[in-house]
This record gives C-alpha cells, structure tokens and sequence, in this order.
C-alpha cells in the first residue's frame, strides 16, 4: 500500500519560545506545534526546539520528544548527567505525562484504558500500527472532559503510561475516535478540519532530580 501523502504542516513558528520553567538542572518550554523536538533529515529540518532551547542554556540536551505536529511541555536536562537522571525517571516511569485532545466521534465510556500492543509500519514509515505479533506492550488510559454533540466530537485528558512513537494517536484511532487534524492517522474529513494537529501536552509532573520536591507543571491546551 503506498504512503498516504501528507497534508502541509504549519511552518515552525518564528517567536521566542515560551520557557515554563527554568534552573540549574533543567528547562521546561512550552513547544508550539509545527516545531521540531530535535533536528529532522535535511537542511529544511535543522531548526528544532533543542537547538533554540541551547541559545539561551548552552548545556540543555533533550530528553524526551513530542512530534513536531504536536505542542505542549516538552523537558530538556542542563547537562549529561541530569540528562542521564532524568532518562532514567521516564524509564522507570516516575514522570506522569497529560495531554488534552480533541477526537473525532462521541466517546461512550466517560473513562477507560487502551491496551495495545505497537510497532512500526514498516512499508508507510513514519506511521506507526497495532501490531499483536511483534508490537511493544502500550497503555494509555483517558478521562472524558467534554462531548460536542452538534460537532460530533469528544475532548479527552490521556495519559501515557507507556511512551511509544505515535501512541496516542495510534491508540485512538484504533478504538475508533482519531484526533481530529491528524494527517497521519485521521480518515480526510478529519484531518482537513483543523490546521493543525488537535494534541497537546498539558502537564508534567516528576520530582526534581536534585531536591526531590514535586514539579508540576501546566500548560493550557491552545484549542
């Protein structure tokens, strides 16, 4: 099956990034979509989030990723070993991740887990698929927030319990209710509503590496 060809992404904004939280061991930004985490393939993808973030904290390396269609909290570590500290937080997953999304269709159950299992679809790369062979065990639970009825739409607060590529989205478009502006995943009418793909990263919590005190860190969904 050939690749689906791609709608145009918005371009990556050109203002100041929005720093949320900032101090000796790490940076929090506020990514806008259309931005990426890290450098892409080619010279047209060289400028990233990292490489903004290090204009201003030289030593910041990042940790974790969000895709480039996706905005919201994104965590870079002050040097190698707090970025070190801090991988190993995710892979014990000591830091809860939220995102708020806008998903096609009335979600039935006001709350629930997806339970399935990913992997890479290898001839549509980058996309990603429920793979029930050779997937990775992926869990992601999800809360109603609201339901549109005239539009046919739900808002959901998702939880990543695991971190695959593309889990939310893989995840949700599985169970039927895909996030809307997604040209990846979401059937046309859905994908061409919105210019922009409807997640974002709303809050982080973790215990800061040095102190131990809890870090919880909120960003508002721009939609």
């Amino acid at each position: 099956m050939p690749q689906r060809e791609l709608r145009p992404h918005l371009p990556p904004p050109t203002g100041a990034l929005v720093i949320v939280h900032a101090d000796d061991t790490l940076v929090v930004i506020d990514k806008p979509a259309g931005l990426l985490s890290v450098p892409g393939r080619g010279p047209d993808k060289a400028d990233n989030a990292a490489l903004r973030v290090q204009a201003t904290f030289a030593d910041a390396l990042i940790v974790h990723r969000l895709d480039m269609a996706t905005s919201g909290l994104l965590l870079l570590a002050r040097g190698t070993d707090m970025q070190r500290a801090l991988s190993r937080l995710f892979e014990a997953r000591e830091v809860t991740k939220h995102y708020e999304a806008c998903v096609s269709g009335l979600v039935e159950c006001d709350d629930g887990e997806i339970d399935l299992p990913l992997g890479a679809d290898w001839p549509q790369r980058p996309r990603q698929r429920v793979d029930h062979t050779n997937g990775k065990p992926s869990l992601t639970r999800y809360r109603v927030l609201s339901r549109d009825a005239a539009r046919g739409t739900t808002r959901l607060l998702l939880q990543p319990v695991t971190g695959r590529s593309h889990q939310l989205r893989v995840h949700l478009q599985a169970i039927g209710h895909p996030i809307e502006g997604d040209a990846l995943y979401a059937p046309p009418d859905a994908a061409a509503v919105h210019d922009r793909l409807m997640l974002h990263a709303t809050r982080l919590e973790l215990r800061h590496p040095l102190t131990g005190a809890a870090l919880s860190l909120i960003s508002a969904a721009p939609f």
